[in-house]
C-alpha cells in the first residue's frame, strides 16, 4: 500500500499539476480535457492506457465524444499518493501533446 501524500505535497499540487482540481467528495484529483473530435480523445486514452500499464496505476474516465473526464485516486490507499501524481503529469504529458498537434 502506498502512503498517502503528505500535506506539503498537497500544497504543491497545483504547481505539480496544474488545473488538476481536488475533488471535494473524495481525496482525488480531477481534470477534463476537451479535443477536436472523438478520435482524438480516444487516441489519448489509448497512449494513457499504455503508461497506466507501466506504472500499475489505473485512473477511472469517463468519455463522451470529445470530452475525456480523468479521476485519479489509489483505491487500496483511500486517497492520494505519489503515483497519482506521477500519473497526473504523465497524462498532461501525453495530452497537452494531442492537443497541441490537432
Amino acid at each position: 500500500m502506498q502512503p498517502l501524500i503528505t500535506n506539503t505535497q498537497r500544497d504543491h499540487l497545483s504547481v505539480d499539476c496544474p488545473d488538476w482540481k481536488l475533488m471535494s467528495s473524495r481525496d482525488a484529483l480531477q481534470k477534463t480535457f476537451v479535443f477536436k473530435n472523438f478520435q482524438e480523445a480516444f487516441s489519448c486514452m489509448s497512449e494513457i492506457a499504455v503508461i497506466a500499464e507501466e506504472l500499475n496505476h489505473h485512473p477511472e474516465w469517463f468519455n463522451v465524444w470529445n470530452r475525456l473526464d480523468i479521476t485519479l485516486s489509489t483505491h487500496d490507499s483511500d486517497g492520494l499518493t505519489l503515483k497519482d501524481i506521477q500519473l497526473a503529469k504523465a497524462i498532461d504529458r501525453i495530452c497537452l501533446k494531442k492537443l497541441l498537434e490537432a
